[in-house]
């Protein structure tokens, strides 16, 4: 086995995934109104890499394959499969809560145990979707992963934050955060193990990723960026969008 095997790398990828969690640590070291600031660039800039994976570098390998017309199916299967998750578990991406950080005795562990499983069941398909994404290539392994890890960015500090709100102390919130992260590592586990016996799962995992990631930039990050209407503000989202999509545009020359 090489480094440069998709065994390797997609254990590299969903460690360095998982370890986005712990991005919660940024709370401790910045204000609340600095981390509102960057929060929305990185949601446009995630936004841009998500859109950019799936146009620039998931459809372009799917449309060389046969039946591509299944695989846009499965994309259309991948968009569903996302709503029905959030809907079953009542999981949303809360990628800006309001970053209420202090505890309220009104807000309880309840609503912090239901975003630690839906994050959880989210990871756990993270961690899957990597896996399947090296399975076809290593280009886009690499650009799967890093659309993931930009979007996790945001996305873990409002799961750090609701967990504060209802009543998990900053240590017991950090680790549990980082325990829902590392659920990503058995999705990632599953596929590999599962590869021999499925040798078409990359190719299965590839279109459902592309429709993962076009439901999450829809359904959450697009809505949060229209929440700030100023024309400055709008201007440096397109910036940070285009930047992301340029950042996925780079990686096509790893090929």
């Amino acid at each position: 086995m090489t480094f440069t095997s998709p065994i390797v790398l997609s254990l590299v990828g969903v460690i360095l995934v998982s370890l986005i969690s712990l991005v919660g640590i940024a709370l401790f070291a910045l204000n609340e109104r600095l981390v509102r600031r960057l929060l929305l660039p990185l949601i446009g800039f995630s936004t841009g890499a998500l859109l950019g994976d799936v146009f620039i570098h998931m459809l372009p390998e799917m449309a060389e394959e046969e039946h591509f017309g299944n695989r846009l199916l499965l994309i259309l299967a991948g968009i569903l499969f996302s709503f029905i998750i959030e809907k079953v578990i009542h999981w949303r991406h809360c990628h800006c809560p309001g970053l209420p950080l202090q505890d309220d005795s009104h807000h309880v562990h309840p609503m912090g145990i239901m975003n630690l499983i839906g994050d959880g069941m989210h990871n756990f398909i993270d961690g899957a979707l990597i896996a399947g994404s090296f399975l076809v290539s290593t280009p886009i392994g690499i650009a799967t992963t890093i659309a993931v890890i930009l979007h996790e960015i945001p996305q873990e500090i409002g799961d750090f934050a609701i967990l504060l709100y209802s009543g998990f102390a900053r240590g017991k919130a950090l680790l549990f955060n980082l325990l829902s992260g590392c659920v990503a590592i058995l999705g990632t586990l599953l596929v590999l193990f599962t590869a021999t016996a499925l040798p078409m799962a990359g190719a299965w995992l590839l279109p459902i990723a592309a429709g993962n990631f076009l439901y999450i930039a829809g359904s959450d990050l697009i809505p949060e960026l229209h929440k700030d209407t100023r024309l400055s503000r709008a201007l440096l989202q397109l910036l940070t969008i285009l930047i992301g999509v340029g950042v996925m545009f780079a990686l096509t020359f790893l090929d």
